[in-house]
């Protein structure tokens, strides 16, 4: 059964938002960057890497269910933030947002009996509670540090050691 108009509309959304997922992520990886912190940058290019992957997840996705994938304009990320606290917010703030969007697939594939979009998407649900556990963490982790710049550099160190 190949996949619904609206389905295929709705994924095709979505491969737009994690596109952006992956540019802002880029975004933020050039501000840690321009500060110095390394560590930072490299946590944040590979969650940008990590998002890439999503896109590419749902786009080979669309096409084995004989959609067709239209890629729409990237809106611009913001490029500024005030602090690392701040910059880690959004990034908790967004992965809570994508995760109502993936939440709101599985919503549409269940009331269109999509269970084919239903099974892809359980990986996505899953991913998204390892994704808001980990920028909550290392929020939290911010927050507790403000402005320390020993303990910055410590959070820059163990997050430059983030493999794939």
């Amino acid at each position: 059964m190949e996949i619904s108009k609206n389905m295929e509309d709705a994924l095709n959304e979505q491969i737009n938002a994690e596109l952006y997922s992956a540019y802002l992520y880029l975004s933020m990886a050039a501000y840690a960057e321009s500060k110095n912190f390394k560590g930072i940058a490299h946590w944040l290019k590979m969650q940008a890497k990590e998002e890439l992957e999503h896109a590419m997840k749902i786009y080979n996705y669309v096409f084995e269910r004989g959609g067709t994938v239209k890629l729409k304009e990237i809106k611009q990320p913001p490029t500024e933030w005030s602090s690392f606290v701040e910059l880690f917010k959004q990034v908790y703030e967004h992965e809570k947002h994508v995760t109502e969007l993936i939440n709101n697939l599985l919503k549409m594939a269940r009331e269109e009996r999509d269970y084919a979009t239903e099974v892809f998407l359980n990986w996505f649900v899953s991913e998204q509670v390892e994704e808001e556990d980990q920028s909550r963490y290392i929020y939290e982790k911010l927050k507790l540090v403000g402005d320390n710049l020993n303990a910055l550099f410590l959070i820059d160190r163990e997050l430059g050691m983030r493999e794939d």
